[in-house]
């Protein structure tokens, strides 16, 4: 089974190992690595269709007529010319200008497809020639040359969000974080119509919007019409390679947004939505005065008296996204924490907004979840189909505390934390089954879980008893070895033999230590099994009732009774593995096991590192079964009833009087107030003690850093 997270991770360290010993920085080659990834995929799957298309075609006089361009029409591939498949240039002469093959075959592919031209890289001729046919080889991995599916459309994203990271295509701006577009996405449910994006970067909200229609079985190509808009040529053609690499299809011009408007969208759009960028402060206010765009009273937030022109343009995107709605549309769309409270002719047109009674959602996202900027922001979320009984409310989510620690620099958000957000839109919209179906899903995945960690026990037996032998062997002839011992050092006045005598009664201590630990963790596993079992065939019978809140309560509470047992068991597993590895450590260290004919070094050796796998397995077992039942405890604890409540510190529907009050502000975090802490949650203190390893090490290789470059200063100044 193919590994994508592993193939993504392994292209990627090749790629970037290439760059690093070529001339070229992140710039000026990630958009030729995008392209060949293009490439490639464009390739896999014309071969795949001209198979198909082979097996249809009619014959005459026992020959089939040869494939044109024609066949390939609704076949989601482009028609490649021969010049332009992959597998000619990874054939080439040795002596060919790899580069100007590549150029060729890129034009080739734009003159076939019209949503192409002009888009695709060709300025392969730059490279150097051995640098390029490295690279080639490398997207030609067998993984690669049969993958099938969305793989391609992974390794694309995978590729743009590492790029994003370094710096590369204008400081990362084409690209919104991943975790972020799924909000959006979770929250409008872009399903069907026009879906527009009129600061589309890299088209990330159009091909997440394809994975959610996909995921309910429809063709999103079918369904959906996408209509983008980008300023910048690069984030042009991004956007129209990254909707071809995923197989979709859409409208994407070049104009800036705040000048060029889509005249005929305007109002015509089901879902709107963007990451436009923030805090904008030169739109000429002539320019875009009598916009119809800007349909509130004051239009421009205001005038800058230095430059004069539009002081920032935030509140000219988010009327530019309420504008393009129709009349049930929803929007979802970054914007700078900032605007949510920000005054004078901001908030003129934001009461208008909150007037309307569109504005259904606003959430507060914590830092670091940009890569090249650390500072919050909050999404906005604009329906204006809201029923009756919702017109006058406003969801508040202050999820400022949510997230996960990828580097110290970087935060995102599990999938289980987004589902949960989401969950909890469900539950304000009045979607109680939904949400059902997700505690019953995590139910069932905490069960399926803890199905694998008898197994993982198990094989903890086999290293564990042969290097307690072994140890146990190797301390029965100590006597007779301990000559060999005098030859140790004086030290601190005590001669050798004391020292001998004092590293065996401390190596013999461990070695009772680590038999008496694992009498403890068979009694534990023991024990615990057998109960496990018990509970597992109950919930197998379980299944057909867990669809009620209470049955799904019932059953948490019952799991609940086996976190304290895990915990213990985890605790024992480490126990033993740090004393097992202990007990070797002096053998070889203090006692010079390795002189010994007893000692087989090699056999240990094996045995520490089987035990050190199967720790890991069982460990992962356990905390996969304890990670995955929190998520039911985070929902269950929070919306007791299933049903929504105000949560102090994460959510609070508030009605329009109350926004009132405070000044208007759509900030959470006035709203919600804050949680109250009974103590700090272990597995709070170990994600916060994470955080600070992740942070200590980015730290020490930064200063690594730091120290090569002074040194290299100081040995120029010494020229």
């Amino acid at each position: 089974m193919l590994n994508i997270s592993q193939l993504e991770s392994s292209l990627w360290e090749a790629a970037d190992q290439l760059r690093a010993n070529s001339k070229l920085n992140a710039n000026e080659y990630s958009m030729p690595v995008l392209g060949l990834i293009f490439l490639r995929h464009a390739t896999n799957r014309f071969n795949a269709v001209q198979v198909e298309i082979e097996k249809g075609l009619s014959s005459r006089g026992g020959k089939k007529r040869p494939i044109t361009k024609d066949d390939f029409k609704g076949k989601s591939a482009i028609f490649l010319p021969e010049e332009a498949q992959y597998d000619r240039i990874l054939n080439l002469a040795e002596n060919a200008d790899i580069g100007k093959a590549i150029n060729a075959a890129m034009k080739a592919i734009e003159d076939e497809t019209q949503m192409l031209q002009g888009v695709l890289p060709k300025e392969y001729t730059s490279f150097e020639q051995d640098l390029l046919y490295n690279l080639v080889r490398i997207f030609d991995r067998e993984e690669l040359r049969k993958a099938t599916g969305d793989v391609f459309g992974r390794i694309y994203e995978y590729f743009l969000n590492k790029f994003a990271m370094s710096g590369a295509q204008e400081g990362g701006e084409f690209f919104t974080p991943p975790s972020l577009v799924r909000t959006i996405v979770n929250m409008i449910e872009p399903d069907r119509g026009n879906v527009l994006d009129p600061a589309c970067g890299s088209a990330g909200m159009f091909v997440q919007t394809g994975h959610f229609v996909e995921n309910r079985g429809e063709d999103a190509a079918a369904k959906i019409t996408f209509y983008g808009q980008e300023k910048s040529d690069t984030n042009t053609r991004l956007a129209r390679m990254n909707l071809a690499v995923h197989g979709l299809e859409g409208i994407i011009r070049q104009g800036n947004t705040f000048y060029d408007r889509w005249e005929e969208l305007l109002g015509q759009c089901d879902f709107v939505m963007s990451n436009p960028p923030f805090n904008v402060d030169g739109v000429s206010p002539e320019k875009v005065k009598t916009d119809p765009r800007l349909f509130t009273e004051k239009k421009i937030p205001g005038i800058a008296a230095k430059t004069k022109a539009v002081s920032n343009a935030n509140y000219l995107w988010i009327q530019y996204f309420y504008s393009y709605l129709n009349e049930r549309g929803r929007a979802g769309f970054v914007m700078a924490s900032s605007a949510s409270d920000a005054g004078h002719g901001e908030k003129e047109i934001r009461e208008e907004l909150i007037a309307t009674q569109a504005v259904d959602m606003i959430i507060s996202i914590g830092t670091n979840f940009f890569y090249t900027k650390s500072l919050p922001c909050t999404l906005w979320f604009f329906d204006k189909g809201k029923p009756a009984q919702r017109q006058d409310k406003v969801l508040m989510i202050d999820a400022r505390n949510v997230y996960r620690v990828v580097t110290r620099k970087i935060r995102d958000f599990s999938e289980e934390q987004l589902q949960n957000i989401t969950a909890i839109a469900w539950l304000y919209r009045g979607q109680q089954e939904r949400y059902l179906g997700l505690v019953g899903e995590y139910l069932n995945k905490t069960h399926q879980e803890a199905t694998t960690i008898e197994g993982a026990l198990i094989q903890l037996e086999s290293p564990l008893v042969k290097l307690t032998q072994m140890l146990q062997t190797f301390s029965d002839t100590l006597g007779a070895s301990l000559p060999l011992l005098k030859d140790l050092p004086e030290v601190e006045g005590l001669v050798a033999e004391d020292i001998a005598n004092q590293n065996i009664e401390t190596f013999r201590a461990t070695l009772s230590e680590l038999e008496a630990g694992i009498l403890e963790f068979t009694a534990v596993r023991v024990g615990l099994i057998s109960e496990l079992q018990v509970h597992l065939a109950w919930f197998a019978t379980q299944a057909e009732s867990l669809s009620s809140n209470e049955a799904q309560k019932e059953c948490a509470a019952r799991f609940a009774e086996f976190i304290p047992q895990l915990k213990t068991l985890q605790k024992h597993i480490n126990e033993v593995h740090k004393v097992g590895t202990r007990a070797v450590e002096l053998a070889e260290k203090k006692l010079e096991a390795r002189k010994q004919d007893v000692w087989d070094g090699k056999e240990v050796k094996k045995q520490r590192d089987a035990l050190d796998i199967v720790r890991d397995e069982a460990i992962f077992a356990i905390k996969s079964t304890l990670y995955v039942k929190a998520q039911v405890t985070w929902l269950q604890s929070r919306f007791p009833e299933a049903v929504f409540v105000d949560v102090s510190g994460l959510c609070k529907v508030v009605t329009r009087d109350e926004i009132t009050q405070q000044d208007s502000s759509l900030t959470p975090g006035r709203y919600v107030g804050v949680t109250a802490l009974d103590g700090e949650d272990k597995e709070d203190f170990e994600e916060r003690m994470r955080e600070i390893h992740l942070e200590l090490a980015s730290l020490n290789e930064e200063a690594v850093e730091l120290a090569a470059s002074i040194a290299a200063n100081f040995e120029e100044l010494m020229l």
